[in-house]
């Protein structure tokens, strides 16, 4: 991963210039059938907490954590309507922020598109869509790469060469399958999109996802790394397709059965990985830049169906079916600078926890 600096400049650049158990869910009200916010505007329909009967103490004991903890955006959503939405450190609804890895969820779902109209097929090998001689391994060893190994970080290609993902620098390790790394090369998942829908990358993701569920922000490249940006708003129209099964009011924008996949463990070394998204209560995980494997769930104190968006120096999005929740944080780093998950993650669903329950 490249320095945060990367992130710090982009900041100064762009960001200033935009604009649980069962008897407590019985408790809480039927009425409340899932909602959409309208394409073209940030109004919202808001749900009070009270409602829902959760805790009002609690809830002050969580913003003040949050704050403390370098957060600039936070949104909390039941089944689409807003139940919490705050800012903090000189943040506002309208700034953008980055997603950093948090943002490699969008190229999961613009893959599933991309399947769904038949442009792609996951286990077809990278090299049908961009040719031979993509990395610098042999010929036999790269055509066992496919796009499932993208979207799964197996790939088997070396992850300690740092983010450029031009051919001399994806250097063979392990056969396609047998190895997990967090690697940058998912990002050649977008070059696949571009050659086999003849559209640039942009185009094709604004066209497919941003404009049908009225994201704002755009892509920037930052030093080696393509990052997303938008408002926080934004993250959580995102975050409440993908609760939705990859329905947007009525128009199905990815298909249901592509999300099954990508929300479920996609090979056997890293239980709690899927497409590109981190999944909760598995038995064992990996982290980024290790081979070892800790044993227990990833987010304990997180219900076990959570699955997450996690990026660079806490940038989140979770989604808990069970709970009808989505939750989405953005700004700074919580504590150190981390890669993904952190004791950040484990330390917010405390809170969440005892202001939901």
């Amino acid at each position: 991963m490249k320095s945060i600096l990367y992130y710090c400049i982009f900041i100064s650049l762009f960001v200033f210039s935009c604009s649980s158990d069962d008897s407590s869910e019985e408790s809480r009200p039927t009425n409340t059938n899932l909602y959409f916010p309208p394409v073209n505007t940030d109004t919202w329909e808001t749900i009070l907490d009270t409602d829902l009967g959760y805790n009002e103490t609690a809830k002050q004991s969580l913003l003040n954590y949050l704050e403390e903890k370098n957060t600039k955006g936070f949104i909390m959503l039941y089944n689409g309507r807003i139940v919490l939405e705050a800012y903090f450190n000189n943040h506002d609804e309208s700034k953008l922020w980055y997603w950093a890895s948090a943002g490699k969820t969008l190229t999961s779902t613009l893959s599933g598109i991309a399947q769904d109209e038949g442009l792609i097929t996951m286990n077809k090998k990278v090299s049908d869509y961009l040719g031979t001689g993509w990395t610098n391994a042999a010929l036999e060893k790269e055509n066992l790469i496919t796009c499932k190994h993208l979207l799964s970080m197996n790939s088997g290609l070396d992850d300690t060469l740092g983010d450029d993902v031009s051919s001399s620098n994806l250097q063979y390790v392990a056969d396609a399958g047998t190895r997990w790394a967090y690697h940058n090369v998912y990002v050649k998942m977008q070059d696949v999109i571009a050659e086999a829908s003849n559209r640039s990358w942009n185009d094709y993701f604004n066209s497919k996802l941003k404009d049908k569920i009225g994201m704002n922000g755009g892509w920037f490249n930052i030093g080696d790394l393509n990052v997303y940006a938008s408002n926080t708003l934004s993250m959580a129209r995102f975050g409440l397709l993908i609760y939705a099964d990859g329905n947007w009011d009525g128009t199905q924008i990815v298909s249901k059965s592509y999300l099954n996949e990508a929300i479920n463990t996609s090979q056997n070394i890293n239980e709690a990985y899927g497409y590109l998204w981190w999944l909760n209560g598995k038995s064992s995980y990996h982290l980024p830049q290790s081979q070892l494997e800790f044993n227990g769930k990833l987010v304990p104190n997180a219900p076990d169906d959570m699955y997450a968006a996690l990026g660079k120096n806490d940038q989140k999005i979770y989604v808990v079916p069970s709970k009808k929740l989505v939750v989405v944080r953005l700004g700074d780093a919580a504590d150190g600078d981390n890669f993904a998950l952190s004791n950040f993650d484990n330390d917010l669903w405390a809170k969440i926890n005892a202001f939901i329950d």
